[in-house]
């Protein structure tokens, strides 16, 4: 038997900081973003009664836990310990986890892997979890169990995909809701969307720890950005819903330069210099996705302006992407071969996948 789970990449549009618990305890937070059709893949297969064994193609690593040995969460693999742990998953499973996203480049890859292998370990053990618990279950692991400066924003795009304003209460609750575009503007929306790969990776982890400290110390320039970052935000959800996508790029620079003011981590003379020569070519607005310093430039730009973005980018080293928005968020995958033992989890799947045929027939 062969349980395959995915979860979607996501861009972030606006509001990015604004995600942390250091910032949205105090002021509330949202962020506006969609996810993308790369995804992280957890694999699960029946292993050996007594041990359990996990591989990651993204770190090139393997682990195996030897009989009466504790789970140590460490290195490369220690957030995939981390969700193992929190299932009390002991032995009799293999583990491989693959993205199509190297990680540090900015699209929330470890919120997916993690959202990922949670949709893998619920259905393995009998648990049908909503979105809304997977990706509560993610950030708590994250952030709580692990003590990482990360925000929320990762784990909910891709437990629910799509294209959404996501706020964060005070309180900690959080709400997802739906921006539905008419199709014809959703097309010429994603037209006009591009992302190149700047060469370099970067752990998000220093950045997102001074903007933590900043929050929590009431530092007056980094909370002032970050309000002005949550109000594009809005505008940018705004621009959306009113087809105004020239004015959604006009707005992404804004956002951007607010955000660069973070930290000077963020950006670098070289990002600097592809940012001003996109913009030269025909590229409206953008910015570095993620935390910033690496990974991904993403960019608004009209289709007859793209060539010559494209043009200019790769002449600088840059690498563009090819993708499409994502819809679906996190979800089970199955393959079966030969006769199984696992009558429980196959009778899930069929209602499952009956409950979805029906959704489908209904809209």
């Amino acid at each position: 038997m062969v349980l395959i789970a995915r979860a979607p990449m996501r861009i972030s549009f606006g509001g990015g900081g604004t995600d942390l618990p250091a910032y949205y305890e105090q002021y509330g937070g949202m962020v506006v973003s969609t996810t993308i059709n790369h995804y992280a893949y957890t694999i699960l297969t029946p292993g050996k009664p007594d041990s359990l064994q996990v591989v990651s193609a993204d770190y090139h690593t393997f682990y195996r836990r030897p009989p009466c040995e504790d789970l140590v969460w460490d290195g490369d693999l220690a957030l995939p310990k981390a969700v193992i742990n929190h299932f009390n998953v002991q032995n009799g499973v293999n583990i491989f986890l693959a993205s199509q996203i190297p990680p540090g480049t900015g699209l929330g890859s470890s919120g997916s892997v993690a959202v990922a292998m949670i949709k893998a370990l619920a259905f393995w053990c009998g648990l049908d979890l909503s979105p809304y618990e997977v990706a509560e279950m993610a950030s708590f692991i994250e952030i709580e169990k692990m003590g990482m400066p990360v925000g929320k924003q990762d784990q909910y795009a891709a437990a629910f995909g799509g294209l959404n304003h996501i706020i964060f209460e005070k309180d900690g609750s959080v709400q997802v809701d739906a921006i539905n575009l008419p199709p014809d503007i959703m097309v010429a929306f994603q037209k006009r969307m591009m992302l190149f790969f700047t060469g370099t990776s970067r752990k998000s982890s220093t950045i997102l720890r001074h903007q933590k400290r900043g929050s929590e110390k009431g530092d007056q320039l980094i909370v002032e950005r970050l309000h002005a970052i949550k109000e594009l935000a809005m505008s940018i959800k705004q621009a959306l819903e009113r087809g105004d996508l020239d004015g959604f790029g006009e707005l992404l620079h804004l956002s951007w330069l607010n955000k660069r003011g973070l930290t000077e981590n963020i950006t670098n003379p070289f990002i600097d210099k592809c940012y001003t020569a996109a913009r030269a070519a025909g590229a409206i607005g953008g910015k570095i996705t993620g935390a910033g310093g690496g990974g991904f430039m993403m960019l608004c730009c009209p289709p007859e302006r793209q060539a010559d973005v494209t043009r200019v980018l790769e002449g600088l080293g840059l690498r563009r992407l090819d993708f499409a928005f994502d819809h679906e968020g996190a979800q089970v995958m199955w393959a079966v071969s030969g006769t199984t033992p696992y009558a429980r989890w196959n009778a899930m799947l069929s209602q499952t996948m009956l409950q979805k045929q029906e959704q489908e027939q209904t809209v």
